[in-house]
């Protein structure tokens, strides 16, 4: 059906998108829930990393089924939609009679979303759990530094940000203050003080967002650590092929190369204010050393200070 829709003319299959989402819907509980998550963290390269794992063969991105969704990458079903049912976000997945015709070809098919506000949201590890218990998970992590000031750019880029990046730190404690606690009451889809607490929680999270021990703390609660892959953002840039080998297996489809691989959302700054940097370094140093307690491994991220006198300790 997918190979036949190709060859229809871009006009005729745009007049048909009206009527092939109220199939989706009307279909919806003879479809499948996701087989995978990415879940973040933001600005860590899950758009490049979902744009090219969903052009693999037995990978199924999700298809556009209702209008309230500006972006099918990112459902924000476990956050921000949770309230519309489980029925409602199978409309965007395959047919289950589909995944079962793939596995007997013996090419099971993996099907997913990427919404990297599902790693930060407090009450989305239960809600996941509850609703696709065994799902793998997809986690990647990118030295919080970075992480935080791509974030503030992002936001400024978008015009929603006006305080310089170090004015949006120190007012980020106000800025959340008591909001986590209430998130897990809200219906943001249905009322404007919800949908004004998720916005804020989302976007002006720049320290918050990068704590990672504490965000798969929740998760590990809900989850055994067999269940996630977490990568390193760093490594991704760098070896994009090797990165796309460990998501195939983990997901459990077979081997693929990925054509024609550009990075997306890549932006281009001036850098952090050096002090400013090494105000931030000293501030994520426990959290990344929780971190690596947590998942048993390093992950490089230290002030290029003490790396470079771990390095100099090396050659002596």
């Amino acid at each position: 059906m997918i190979g036949a829709m190709s060859h229809v003319p871009h006009r005729l299959r745009r007049e048909l998108r009206p009527l092939r989402r109220k199939v989706r819907y009307a279909t919806r509980r003879a479809r499948t829930l996701p087989t995978f998550l990415i879940i973040g963290a933001q600005r860590a390269g899950t758009t490049s990393l979902f744009a090219y794992v969903g052009r693999h063969p037995d990978v199924e991105a999700p298809k556009r089924a209702d209008l309230s969704v500006d972006w099918v990458k990112e459902l924000h079903f476990f956050d921000e939609n949770y309230w519309r049912g489980s029925d409602w976000y199978r409309a965007f997945f395959p047919l289950t009679i589909r995944v079962r015709a793939a596995e007997l070809r013996g090419h099971p098919l993996a099907c997913g979303e990427a919404t990297p506000y599902y790693l930060f949201h407090p009450a989305v590890p239960e809600r996941v759990a509850a609703t696709i218990p065994d799902v793998r998970l997809v986690v990647l992590l990118r030295n919080p530094v970075e992480r935080a000031y791509s974030h503030y750019q992002h936001m400024r880029k978008m015009r929603t940000e006006k305080l310089s990046f170090e004015e949006a730190i120190e007012a980020e404690p106000k800025r959340l203050a008591a909001l986590e606690e209430k998130l897990a009451q809200v219906q943001p889809g249905r009322t404007k003080e919800g949908h004004r607490m998720h916005h804020h929680h989302r976007h002006r999270a720049y320290v918050n967002r990068s704590l990672y021990a504490d965000q798969l703390e929740r998760w590990l609660a809900h989850f055994p650590l067999e269940q996630f892959l977490v990568l390193r953002s760093e490594d991704f840039f760098a070896r994009p092929a090797e990165t796309f080998a460990q998501v195939f297996e983990f997901l459990g489809v077979r081997p693929w190369e990925v054509p024609d691989y550009q990075a997306r959302n890549v932006g281009s700054y001036a850098p952090i204010d050096p002090a400013f940097r090494a105000r931030l370094e000293e501030r994520f140093a426990g959290p990344n050393a929780r971190l690596a307690e947590l998942l048993g491994r390093d992950f490089g991220w230290a002030p290029a200070a003490e790396a470079q006198a771990a390095a100099e300790r090396r050659s002596a």
